[in-house]
């Protein structure tokens, strides 16, 4: 083991958060920073490119790998669950829809013990990280690393769908992160024609600054404590296990499964699972409780004639797009096969939507095709439904004490009910949009979940049998005053000293809202926590 070397402050992951943080708290010359990365370079062409998306997702590029243990709510399947291992995090593997959520999400976080973290708390900083194509307004910002703007995708049908969702009673808003509620075009963080993920957005340009040192390919095994105290981090690179010593504080941004992990391998979490694994426990604590994630179930029509996107997606074509999207951000591949999402509320009394709405131009198996060579896909879309704040807990868990070892992650998916219950209502309503006039001249015959699935009880075996996850794990050290939390509300693991988490996994809970956006505002707001400054 080599002798440490010192910083002011060590991160632990370059993804969404940390890069942020890097960033932020290196703008003060005189603070060093280390960062470390299990992953490699952010450099793939489908990774700047936006249309690259579909290539990383079916071949689960740039990836932890992790799945899930079997789901008995999901008829005894074993679900995928994509993790960015790369700079960037998933902010270099997402689907780009950069949402916020809504006031009342915030504001329900505060009432309920994160205090400073209300929709006027947040707002300032949800400004500070984005550059909106609008500009600057009261609720947008206009100078900010994360390029925002609206999908560039062009086809009649969005147009179409709009129509189908005012005819079937639903609002239509122009801008759904000032006007949260309705049907609205996607908004992407794309700049230039290019993925605007952190790295991109705040690592990049920074890598040169003396004070800052990137290190890839650098796996944690432990925070290292003095007492309660952490004081360092003990990390593997190039086959040797090297110590990082923290002169402020070590702060963990590795996400809703590495970040438990990693906090139980190094003594902090369930007291008794520890000794489960002859971890001494230094602080007993709920970590790896509380794991929530948004559910997807999909629909999908038969187009009458194909669309745009599919006629662009010929191997030749697309090759092109690609060359010239990677090269000059410009042309095809530079937008993405959905435009519309929509946050709708189930009951005019709810605080916040309960479903949202995922608006696809093609089917989730479009891809490059060649006549001749490769079939084409059939085209379609779908107006598949999303559970926004379902009420399943699942936990992760060690399986091991070797740090390279994957977590037992167990979401518990669609054991409450009411869970299964909104995705029922929300496959019934996204038939009844496209079922309007609107869409008649787009509309064939329903692929999925098919026209002989009506009954309660079929729709119900169909979401078993279908859902998938959107991606978004969180709470599984939620910050808040009570006993399941991990976090005090400025984020510093309880029980211990210079210690912080700041990830998906500090959220108290989900957001209205796609969870990208909301962990980089943290990332943002945790930086001025840790220098002591007020926007």
């Amino acid at each position: 083991m080599s002798a440490a070397t010192q910083y002011d402050y060590v991160i632990v992951g370059a993804g969404s958060a940390g890069c942020v943080l890097a960033n932020r708290l290196t703008e003060d010359p005189a603070t060093s920073v280390l960062l470390l990365e299990a992953g490699g370079a952010d450099a793939h062409p489908y990774i700047s490119v936006p249309i690259g998306l579909g290539m990383l997702a079916k071949h689960r590029m740039f990836d932890w790998m992790y799945d899930t243990v079997v789901e008995d709510g999901l008829a005894g399947r074993v679900l995928p669950i994509p993790r960015g291992k790369v700079l960037g995090g998933s902010s270099s593997i997402n689907y780009m829809a950069f949402t916020r959520g809504n006031p009342g999400d915030y504001d329900r976080w505060a009432r309920n013990g994160a205090t400073g973290w209300s929709w006027n708390d947040v707002l300032p900083y949800f400004k500070r990280l984005e550059t909106w194509e609008g500009g600057e307004t009261a609720l947008r910002g206009g100078s900010g690393p994360i390029g925002v703007a609206r999908a560039s995708t062009t086809d009649p049908l969005f147009d179409a769908m709009f129509a189908a969702a005012k005819a079937d009673g639903y609002p239509l808003t122009d801008d759904y992160n000032s006007q949260t509620v309705g049907f609205g075009r996607t908004q992407v963080s794309i700049r230039d024609g290019r993925r605007s993920s952190t790295s991109a957005a705040y690592l990049r340009g920074i890598m040169r600054r003396p004070n800052l040192t990137v290190l890839q390919h650098a796996l944690a095994h432990r925070v290292l404590f003095d007492g309660t105290t952490a004081h360092g981090v003990e990390y593997a690179r190039d086959g040797a296990t090297l110590l990082a010593e923290a002169r402020g504080e070590v702060i963990l941004c590795g996400g809703a499964f590495n970040s438990a992990q990693l906090l139980m391998l190094s003594g902090i979490g369930p007291a008794d699972h520890l000794r489960e694994f002859g971890i001494a426990p230094i602080a007993d604590l709920p970590v790896g409780n509380n794991l929530q994630d948004h559910l997807k179930a999909e629909t999908l029509w038969n187009r009458l004639s194909p669309g745009h996107f599919h006629r662009m997606m010929r191997y030749d074509r697309a090759a092109v797009a690609m060359a010239q999207a990677y090269l000059f951000g410009s042309g095809p591949a530079t937008a993405l096969p959905f435009g519309i999402q929509a946050f709708i509320k189930t009951q005019p009394e709810l605080d916040v939507p309960d479903i949202e709405f995922l608006v696809r131009s093609a089917p989730m198996t479009a891809g490059p095709w060649f006549p001749g060579v490769l079939p084409a896909y059939d085209d379609g879309f779908s107006v598949s439904p999303v559970v926004l704040h379902p009420k399943s807990r699942g936990e992760v868990r060690l399986a091991s004490t070797d740090p390279r070892a994957p977590v037992r992650i167990h979401h518990n998916f669609l054991t409450e009910p009411d869970d299964i219950a909104t995705l029922r209502d929300g496959l019934r309503r996204g038939r009844e949009i496209a079922a309007q006039p609107a869409l008649d001249p787009y509309r064939g015959v329903e692929v999925l979940p098919g026209p002989g699935l009506q009954s309660d009880a079929e729709l119900d075996a169909y979401i078993r049998a279908t859902t998938t996850t959107v991606s978004h794990p969180v709470s599984t050290c939620r910050m808040g005053t009570d006993a399941e939390s991990v976090l005090d509300p400025k984020l510093r693991v309880r029980g211990v000293e210079a210690l912080r988490v700041v990830d998906g996994s500090a959220l108290p809970d989900l957001v209205s809202a796609h969870t990208n956006a909301c962990i980089i505002m943290m990332a943002e707001k945790a930086a001025d926590m840790i220098r002591g400054r007020t926007l």
